[in-house]
């Protein structure tokens, strides 16, 4: 810092406010003093403004899995989010992992990290608690927290399964099947209830909806699902899933077999990810705004984290919306 005030024939007070407070820094001054940041290729140490009090510069994100397209855009909320704090965003897999998320939890309390936005999964009470334990900031992602003390931003998943089913039913379906993963995730339990919803008041009673379980919400669950649909006794007209990766296998198995998609058999998916669009059969879904829901969750972490500015958690729902394509387009013989 003192070579960069000497080039740039400034105070030590005028660097450092250009690099945290540059609102207070006249606009020529400022430019200067970057300008020679830039050619002296200056970079602050963060372990030393950490030791002189400073707020770390990082935020954690805590996701299930990166690999599924959903938690890629809302890795990409969050960083939207720090980008427009100036701050770095440090990304942890495995977040349903309770030994995975010990580990994270344990570089994030090593390294000082400013607090972590954790994506909501079946472990999500024991991270919790632990982060709490650990006196460290956190934002719930992907699910509405009853927690007093942390903020959240979910989507409200009974909704987007009662727009699923309640459009399959409109194009004139009366039997059809749930695809759905993991029980322990309440993710796949709401978009059941909501589906379970809509069958009622169209007069279908409660065994119009056959479920299929998977153990995973990935293509070749959804493909290994597939399977076990077209070997029913009475094959069902429509295919619901809990998410696109469940989807494009179900598809995969249907292609495979020589059926048609929607002609023989209708499918919906959950998420709508970028692939949903370009499947060979553009799959009809149920859009979560994972990019939006990332960005809130960035900025709540970061307000809540911000000294000398006072914070009230706040637990926002996000609305889903049905996205129609060819998928479902055909109407059932009857």
């Amino acid at each position: 810092m003192k070579d960069v005030a000497r080039e740039a024939g400034v105070s030590l007070g005028t660097v450092s406010n250009v690099l945290n407070r540059p609102e207070m820094v006249a606009d020529a001054t400022r430019t200067r003093v970057l300008e020679v940041i830039d050619s002296l290729g200056y970079v602050r140490a963060e372990g030393a403004r950490q030791l002189r009090g400073w707020a770390s510069r990082v935020i954690a994100l805590m996701v299930l899995d990166i690999v599924n397209p959903f938690f890629t855009a809302l890795a990409a909320g969050v960083e939207q989010a720090a980008r427009e704090a100036d701050l770095g965003v440090m990304v942890c897999t495995g977040a349903h992992d309770p030994a995975e998320a010990a580990r994270y939890l344990s570089l994030i309390t090593s390294h000082q990290v400013r607090g972590a936005v954790i994506t909501a999964g079946e472990g999500t009470d024991r991270t919790v608690a632990a982060f709490r334990r650990n006196a460290v900031p956190f934002v719930v992602a992907d699910r509405s927290a009853p927690w007093a003390e942390a903020c959240s931003v979910g989507i409200d998943d009974v909704a987007g399964g009662h727009a699923a089913a309640r459009h399959l039913i409109a194009r004139g379906h009366r039997s059809l099947v749930y695809v759905g993963g993991p029980e322990t995730l309440p993710q796949v339990r709401d978009r059941r209830r909501g589906a379970l919803r809509a069958l009622g008041p169209a007069g279908l009673p409660a065994t119009a909806l056959l479920e299929l379980p998977c153990p995973a919400l990935t293509v070749d669950a959804g493909k290994d699902a597939g399977h076990r649909i077209l070997g029913l006794p009475q094959r069902p007209t429509a295919v619901f899933c809990a998410n696109d990766l469940l989807a494009l296998g179900v598809l995969q198995a249907l292609y495979e077999a020589g059926l048609k998609v929607p002609e023989d058999i209708a499918v919906v998916g959950y998420d709508d990810i970028e692939f949903a669009a370009s499947a060979v059969v553009p799959l009809t879904s149920v859009r979560r705004p994972a990019v939006a829901m990332g960005r809130r969750a960035g900025r709540l972490l970061i307000e809540d984290t911000a000294d000398g500015l006072a914070h009230e958690h706040a637990h926002i729902v996000l609305q889903p919306e049905l996205v129609v394509r060819r998928s479902t387009m055909a109407v059932p013989a009857r």
